[in-house]
């Protein structure tokens, strides 16, 4: 790592020590964007702390912003753009002693891709479809009264997906963990992807939830349908 990078990645990690800022930070990280007004509503402060402290993290890389006037209003008297915040793709991996475990998944990963069978395909899928039925049975258990497609929205939350309901009724994943594995490689690290779900969902017992491939850009591959299927 070099020191430039070190030094980006440390500054933006303090930048988080502040109970407040993180909450924002967790705010708006929930959702595409948010205005100041939302982000202080959302966490329970002042619109002027949370101005503050939403600028202080855009400083420090963790957020962009941008201005837009209100869908439908222009021109003369539309009034001032409303400035909204959405998080940045600057991505947070600091180990002391610096550890390159990345490096290693994307060799495994290309060497896969170079020689991909059917076989080895099926291998690939069976391990991924293991761990995940292993985490969602780790997972606590939610109420019996919790519809499935909630209870599948705060397991895959936990493990890093950013779910989220999308108008049309399923549940969308706003990140994929994998991301920085597909270049290259997007059938090999999709079809894992998408057995890592199916397991996770069967390991929570969430029935009746079948998770697909559609990829939307800026979205990980993998959706859930919203419908029993």
């Amino acid at each position: 790592m070099d020191a430039k990078h070190f030094t980006t990645q440390v500054e933006a990690l303090s930048a988080l020590d502040d109970a407040v800022r993180r909450k924002l930070f967790l705010f708006v990280g929930s959702r595409p964007e948010a205005s100041r007004d939302q982000a202080a509503r959302g966490t329970g402060v002042s619109r002027s702390l949370a101005a503050f402290h939403l600028d202080k993290l855009v400083a420090a890389g963790l957020l962009e912003a941008s201005f837009r006037r209100p869908s439908g209003r222009g021109g003369p008297g539309a009034g001032r753009p409303t400035k909204l915040y959405k998080r940045s793709g600057l991505q947070l991996d600091l180990t002391l002693p610096q550890r390159r475990y990345e490096w290693a998944a994307q060799v495994l990963t290309r060497a896969l891709g170079e020689r991909v069978s059917d076989e080895s395909m099926e291998a690939l899928r069976r391990a991924a479809r293991a761990q995940g039925e292993s985490i969602g049975r780790e997972l606590p258990k939610p109420a019996t009264s919790t519809p499935p497609l909630r209870a599948a929205a705060r397991a895959l939350g936990t493990c890093g997906f950013e779910p989220a309901v999308a108008p049309e009724g399923q549940l969308v994943l706003r990140n994929c963990p994998f991301a920085s594995l597909r270049e290259g490689c997007r059938d090999v690290v999709c079809g894992m992807n998408l057995a890592l779900v199916e397991g996770l969902v069967t390991g929570l017992r969430a029935d009746g939830r079948r998770p697909v491939l559609d990829p939307q850009p800026g979205h990980c591959c993998v959706a859930i349908g919203g419908d029993r299927s």
